[in-house]
C-alpha cells in the first residue's frame, strides 16, 4: 500500500501579497499591461525566453530565471526552470519552521504568483507535425511549476490563461497588492484541470501512435477534461430532463468554446439538444441544397423541416398566408414557414433553427407563433429586436459561431458506461441518390425536384430518434414518424401526418369559419380535429363553440376521394425497409420515390414491390441511425 503524506501546516491567511511574480507564456496576449501592473505594484518580475525579452522592450524591470537561479539554461531550452530556487520558492509553506529554515539555508526566495501557458502541443500536432517534433512541444518545466503553485495555492497564485489577467489585477487592486485565498483556489481547480487535460492529450495521442505503429490500441488511456459552460434554465425546478435530475449542467471541453453563443433568455437541458440537432440539420441542408433551410424540432426530432421552395396558392391558403404576402418572403422566412407547417399541432412550442441569418420577416412569423427559441448563425438587429421581446424577453436566443469544429470522435456516458464513437460526418448528397437507383427506368426516371426531396427527407431522418422514416414534398418534410420499434410502424405513424397535411388543403378544412378571436394555435387543432373526427360527445360540444357556423363532417368518403390527388411524394428510410410492408402502406399516400440504405435480404422483394406500384427507388449504402 503506498504511503499516504501528512498535511503539512503553516501560518494561514485568506489575503496574500505578491512580491515576486514569474511569468513564462508562449500566448504573449495582454503580456504587457500585466507586467506593467505588477511593476506598479513593486512586483519582482522574473522570466524566461521569449517572454522576458518583450517585458524587457515594453521597459519593464524583469529579471532572468537563469540569472536568479545562477543556472544557465541548457540542453536547447529544455531546462529552464527546473531548479530547487524555483520550485522551493513555490512549495515552501509559509509560516512553517522547518520550511523556512530549509530555505534560508539553500537561499531560496518565496515566489508567490506563476503566470504560465503551456507549449501549444495540440496545435503542434494539428499542423501535421511529424513524431519528433511533437515530442519536443511536450511542456516539462510549465506543468511542474504549474502543478507546484497549484498545490502550494494556500499561499501561492497559479495564472494559466490570459482571461484571468484582469481578475487577478482587480483582486490585488481591492486587496492591497494580494490575493484572496477564494481566488487561488479556483484557479489551482482551473490548473489542475488543464494540466489534466494537457497530459491526456499527450497520452491519447501517444496511444494514437502506437497504434498505427501495430501497438496495442487497449493500452492508450483516454482522457478528456470538462469546464462549466453556463447554468442552465429552471435551476430550482427542473434543471435536467426530469425534475429529480438535480444537478444538471452544460460542460465544454477545458479552453474550447462552444458551439453556440447566447443572445437572449436561458435555455434549458432539452433545449440544447434540440438546438444542436436542429441546426445541425438546417446547416447540412443548406449544403446539399444550396437552398435557406429551416427545422422545427420537439423533444430531440423534427416535427418538420424545409428548404426555401415557392409555395402554391392552394398551400398559402392552409398556411394562413396570402399568396401576395408569400411572394414576397425572403428566402429564410419561406423555409421556416415550410416546416413549421409540416405538422403545425406537433410545432407547438417547439425549437427553431434556420440555416442564414435570420431578418426581419422570418422574425415576424416566429412572432406570431408558440416556440422556446431559435439558433441561427446571425440576425439583423431589427429581427433581433424583434424575438427578444417574445415570451415577455424569455425567448432563447443562440447565435451559432462559425468557427467551430467538432471533434471527430464524440462521447456519452450511460450507466457507468462510457461510449464512444467517430461522429456520423457523412454529407448526403444528390450523388447518393443518383449512384444506384434498383428500379424500373433507372435514374433517368429521377427530376430534380424528385432528388431535392431526396435528400431533405434523408438529411431529417438522419436527424430523428430512430427508427425513423420521413415524407417530403415540395423541399419540405409532410410526415416524420420518429422512435418507433418497428419500421412499418414508422411509416404508418408518419402516414398518417403525411395525410393530414394533405387534408388541411381540403375545400371543407378551407372553407371553416372560426369566430373572431380564436386563437392561431387554436385553429391549428381544431383542424386537425376535424381531419380526424373521431371526437367524444363533450370534445365535440366544446369544439363547436369555436365556429360561426357548425361545420358539416368531413366523411371517410370525401377523405379517401381527395387523397387519391396525392402524388409525388418521397419516402426516406434511416434504415433498410425488411418486407415490402412499408411500401404498400406508402402508396396510399402518394409516394412516388423512395429512398433507403438498403442491405436487406429482402431488397428484391421490396423493388419488385415499387415497381407494381410505379415508384422510383435508391439504395444510398448509408445507414442513418440516430440515438
Amino acid at each position: 500500500m503506498a504511503h499516504i503524506l501528512s498535511a503539512v501546516s503553516g501560518q494561514q491567511a485568506d489575503i496574500v501579497p505578491i512580491t515576486r511574480a514569474l511569468l513564462s507564456v508562449s500566448d504573449k496576449s495582454s503580456l504587457i499591461p500585466l507586467a506593467q501592473f505588477l511593476h506598479s505594484k513593486n512586483v519582482h518580475i522574473l522570466s524566461t525566453g521569449g517572454t522576458a525579452k518583450s517585458i524587457r522592450d515594453a521597459g519593464i524591470p524583469v529579471t532572468d530565471v537563469s540569472e536568479y537561479t545562477g543556472s544557465a539554461e541548457c540542453l536547447d531550452g529544455r531546462v529552464k526552470t527546473l531548479h530547487p530556487k524555483i520550485h522551493g520558492g513555490l512549495l515552501g509553506v509559509r509560516g512553517n519552521e522547518k520550511h523556512e529554515a530549509d530555505m534560508k539555508e539553500h537561499d531560496i526566495g518565496k515566489i508567490d504568483m506563476t503566470i504560465l501557458n503551456l507549449y501549444p502541443f495540440e496545435s503542434t500536432v494539428n499542423s501535421g507535425a511529424g513524431f519528433e517534433q511533437c515530442i519536443e512541444n511536450i511542456d516539462i518545466g510549465g506543468p511542474s511549476m504549474l502543478r507546484s503553485t497549484a498545490k502550494n495555492h494556500a499561499f501561492t497564485t497559479i495564472v494559466t490563461s490570459p482571461d484571468q489577467y484582469e481578475e487577478v489585477m482587480e483582486c490585488m487592486e481591492k486587496n492591497g497588492g494580494g490575493t484572496t485565498l477564494e481566488l487561488r483556489r479556483r484557479f489551482a481547480a482551473r490548473a489542475f484541470a488543464l494540466s489534466a487535460k494537457y497530459d491526456g492529450m499527450i497520452a491519447n495521442w501517444f496511444g494514437e501512435q502506437l497504434a498505427k505503429d501495430g501497438g496495442e490500441k487497449g493500452t492508450s488511456v483516454v482522457t478528456r477534461v470538462y469546464e462549466p459552460a453556463f447554468q442552465l434554465k429552471y435551476v430550482t425546478q427542473i434543471p435536467g430532463c426530469n425534475p429529480h435530475q438535480k444537478p444538471a449542467a452544460i460542460l465544454s471541453p477545458l479552453n474550447k468554446k462552444l458551439p453556440f453563443q447566447i443572445l437572449n433568455g436561458t435555455p434549458g437541458y432539452i433545449n440544447l439538444l434540440d438546438a444542436a440537432n436542429a441546426y445541425l440539420l438546417v446547416k447540412e441542408l443548406r449544403q446539399a441544397t444550396n437552398l435557406a433551410a429551416a427545422s422545427s424540432f420537439k423533444h430531440v426530432s423534427p416535427a418538420g423541416a424545409a428548404a426555401a421552395v415557392h409555395l402554391t396558392d392552394i398551400e398559402c391558403a392552409a398556411y394562413e398566408i396570402t399568396p401576395e404576402d408569400a411572394s414576397k418572403l425572403t428566402p429564410s422566412a419561406l423555409a421556416y414557414l415550410r416546416a413549421r407547417n409540416a405538422d403545425p399541432m406537433c410545432s407547438f412550442g417547439d425549437y427553431a433553427a434556420v440555416s442564414d441569418v435570420v431578418d426581419e420577416d422570418t422574425a415576424l412569423i416566429l412572432k406570431k407563433e408558440v416556440s422556446d427559441g431559435i439558433v441561427a448563425p446571425g440576425y439583423t438587429p431589427a429581427a433581433l429586436e424583434i424575438l427578444k421581446a417574445k415570451k415577455g424577453g424569455k425567448f432563447i436566443i443562440l447565435e451559432a459561431n462559425p468557427d467551430f469544429v467538432p471533434d471527430d470522435v464524440e462521447y456519452r456516458e450511460v450507466y457507468g458506461m462510457t461510449f464512444a464513437q467517430k461522429r456520423n460526418d457523412v454529407i448526403i448528397t444528390a450523388e447518393h441518390m443518383t449512384k444506384n437507383v434498383v428500379t424500373k427506368g433507372g435514374v433517368s426516371s429521377l427530376t430534380d425536384a424528385a432528388i431535392r426531396d431526396m435528400i431533405v427527407a434523408s438529411i431529417c431522418v438522419k436527424y430523428t430518434q430512430s427508427n425513423s422514416v420521413g415524407f417530403a414534398k415540395d423541399g419540405m418534410m409532410v410526415g416524420v414518424g420518429a422512435g418507433q420499434q418497428s419500421r412499418v410502424d414508422c411509416v404508418k405513424l408518419a402516414g398518417r401526418k403525411v395525410k393530414t397535411w394533405y387534408l388541411r388543403q381540403h375545400p371543407k378544412v378551407l372553407g371553416l369559419k372560426f369566430k373572431e378571436g380564436v386563437k392561431r394555435q387554436d385553429r391549428v387543432n381544431a383542424r386537425v380535429r376535424y381531419i380526424e373526427g373521431d371526437f367524444t360527445p363533450e370534445e365535440r360540444m366544446r369544439w363547436e363553440t369555436q365556429f360561426v357556423v357548425t361545420p358539416d363532417a368531413l366523411s371517410e368518403e370525401e377523405k379517401e376521394e381527395f387523397m387519391k390527388q396525392a402524388t409525388g411524394v418521397t419516402i426516406s428510410s434511416d434504415a433498410f425497409f425488411p418486407f415490402r410492408d412499408s411500401i404498400d402502406h406508402a402508396s396510399k399516400v402518394g409516394v412516388c420515390y423512395v429512398v433507403q440504405p438498403g442491405g436487406s435480404v429482402q431488397d428484391r422483394q421490396v423493388a419488385e414491390c415499387c415497381d407494381d406500384y410505379g415508384m422510383v427507388m435508391s439504395f444510398t449504402d448509408v445507414r442513418l441511425f440516430h440515438h
